[in-house]
């Protein structure tokens, strides 16, 4: 068990503290299963066993969701990206994780305003004309405070708090053992992919704590948007934007959940909810880099029913042919075509899994919607039960396309509290169309075939090579061929068990009849001293018992 490798005493402390949020929220069971508990009594560290706090009143997503808003900011941010794996677990999981509130208290002002100076080159009173003191919101990883510009340009400075960056890296390498350890420990919890999920959250975090990253994301999104001039994202200040601070425009509008002032202020609830789905389908289907977490609360309503999209800090992107293979998956529903779109969907599948059982389940699945327009689908739906089906057998969606779904279902979502005749097929249907007569264009397929032809030119040249290569070591006699299958290795292994205990067995009767015959001699062996080695014998053939019991309990436990 890999908990050997959490030796400093900041590791084993907050394992500690892991341990005993999850024992007061009821998830004792987990701890002492994975070992934790063991191990932190090896390590001298003392463990209370705190009763949990009214688990019997809580559901088990929502204990979850309690204790990772208890352990901090990594493991909130941890918990907003489960709840985007809409693929790994179910709605009532993704919901309750959606409701993760990244909130935590203001740093004081000297702590902050030291950073600037060092971000700026110069104290924040000589750059800005003003800067308020008190932050707007205070986050995990920053807070944000107004400023104005020289010039009367309202601004906002998104500082990243002092310090996170080591706490937050040190949590991530507990993570990465901790997802080893559950995946070698708990094989019920392996459907989940806590190694993958880890690693992915990993690059994730190193990404959200560089600002730089966010920045550039913000203006690849606007440029993408550029000719779509109800679609407003904030202007970046390069010159002092940097890693560890993002200067933007300040921008003022209704917050997308307050649908009250929204109709106080006389805005067109149908053209929001279309403004809207299309900027984000256009980031999806025709830019292929979107703004991956499309919540109420990362965008604004502004005059002129125009919107607002802010915090870049999670972005996704979509090759051309995940995009291809996404228009032809709709196209398939409408066509009748329910084998060719479980072909898509097994080729999006990540795992092993019984093809024939799962193609058979999905063709049912799409045969509901034989016939039915593209633009009656019920989007949301059809994403969210085809996700299902592949859930229920053990399989994963790519992390491109699980944002995909999560930013379909969000954006659908959204529009229907705007309008509840929002229909998102219909908005889709002509980015899908495009999409396929973009993929078909001369251009496109001249240029896919210039790419594969000059492929296959690579590999001609580097056949002859590689056949003077293996016939080299085929005439050193060096050639070998390997197969591996699991389970003739497990037989393998129990077959050798079983060869070692019946060599002990027989070791151990033979010492027993020889240890007898010799001891049997009485007073003739005791003169000659061969008394001794009866007793030996004796001794010997003990412990060979004892080890076959023990090996034989062990194996009992295991199976």
């Amino acid at each position: 068990m890999p908990w050997e490798a959490l030796d400093t005493p900041g590791e084993l402390g907050r394992l500690r503290d892991i341990a005993a949020v999850l024992i007061r929220h009821g998830f004792g069971d987990v701890v002492q299963r994975i070992g934790m508990a063991a191990a932190l009594e090896r390590a001298g560290k003392v463990l209370g066993r705190t009763v949990p706090r009214e688990p019997a009143r809580l559901s088990t997503p929502a204990r979850v969701r309690c204790a990772l808003e208890e352990l901090g900011p990594t493991f909130v941010k941890l918990g907003q990206v489960l709840a985007t794996r809409v693929d790994l677990l179910p709605a009532e999981w993704t919901a309750e994780l959606g409701k993760l509130q990244d909130a935590a208290p203001a740093v004081p002002p000297a702590e902050i305003w030291a950073q600037l100076q060092e971000d700026l080159g110069a104290a924040p009173e000589a750059v800005f004309a003003e800067v308020e003191t008190q932050p707007m919101a205070a986050a995990s990883l920053a807070q944000v405070h107004r400023a104005r510009l020289t010039d009367g340009t309202e601004v906002v400075l998104k500082v990243r708090r002092p310090g996170i960056r080591p706490v937050v890296e040190a949590d991530l390498r507990l993570l990465n053992h901790l997802s080893e350890i559950v995946e070698a420990e708990a094989p019920e919890l392996r459907r989940y992919r806590p190694c993958e999920v880890i690693a992915g959250f990993t690059l994730s975090m190193r990404r959200e704590l560089n600002f730089s990253y966010e920045c550039r994301s913000a203006e690849r999104i606007a440029a993408n948007l550029a000719a779509c001039p109800e679609i407003v994202v904030p202007h970046i200040y390069w010159q002092w934007s940097g890693e560890r601070l993002n200067v933007q425009d300040c921008i003022r509008g209704i917050p997308g959940r307050d649908l009250a002032a929204v109709d106080a202020a006389g805005l067109d609830r149908k053209l929001l909810a279309r403004r809207g789905a299309n900027a984000v389908l256009k980031m999806i289907l025709e830019d292929g880099f979107f703004h991956a977490d499309p919540h109420p609360g990362n965008f604004l309503y502004l005059p002129d029913n125009r919107i607002a999209f802010v915090d870049f800090g999670m972005v996704g992107r979509l090759s051309e042919k995940r995009r291809h293979q996404l228009a032809l998956l709709l196209h398939y529903l409408a066509d009748r075509d329910s084998g060719s779109g479980a072909g898509i969907l097994l080729d999006w599948a990540d795992g092993q899994v019984d093809v024939e059982h799962l193609t058979a389940e999905i063709e049912d699945f799409l045969d509901q919607y034989h016939g039915v327009p593209l633009r009656q689908f019920d989007l949301g739906a059809i994403l969210s039960d085809l996700v299902g089906i592949l859930r229920n057998h053990d399989l994963a969606l790519p992390v491109d396309l699980a944002l995909v779904v999560k930013a379909f279902i969000t954006v659908e979502g959204m529009g229907r509290q705007l309008d509840p005749e929002f229909d998102i097929a219909a908005e889709c249907a002509p980015f899908l169309e495009r999409v396929m007569l973009a993929h078909y264009a001369p251009r496109a397929v001249m240029e896919r075939s210039g790419r594969a032809l000059s492929s296959t030119m690579h590999l001609l040249e580097d056949l002859p090579r590689g056949l003077n290569g293996l016939l080299s070591v085929a005439r050193q006699g060096k050639l070998q061929a390997q197969i591996e299958v699991a389970s003739l290795s497990r037989l393998g292994n129990q077959v050798d068990r079983a060869a070692s205990r019946l060599t002990v067995g027989i070791v151990t009767a033979s010492l027993v009849i020889g240890s007898s015959i010799v001891l049997a001699a009485g007073e003739v062996a005791r003169a000659s001293g061969l008394h001794w080695f009866g007793l030996l014998g004796f001794a010997g053939a003990g412990i060979g018992g004892i080890w076959l019991l023990i090996s034989i309990w062990r194996d009992g436990k295991r199976a």
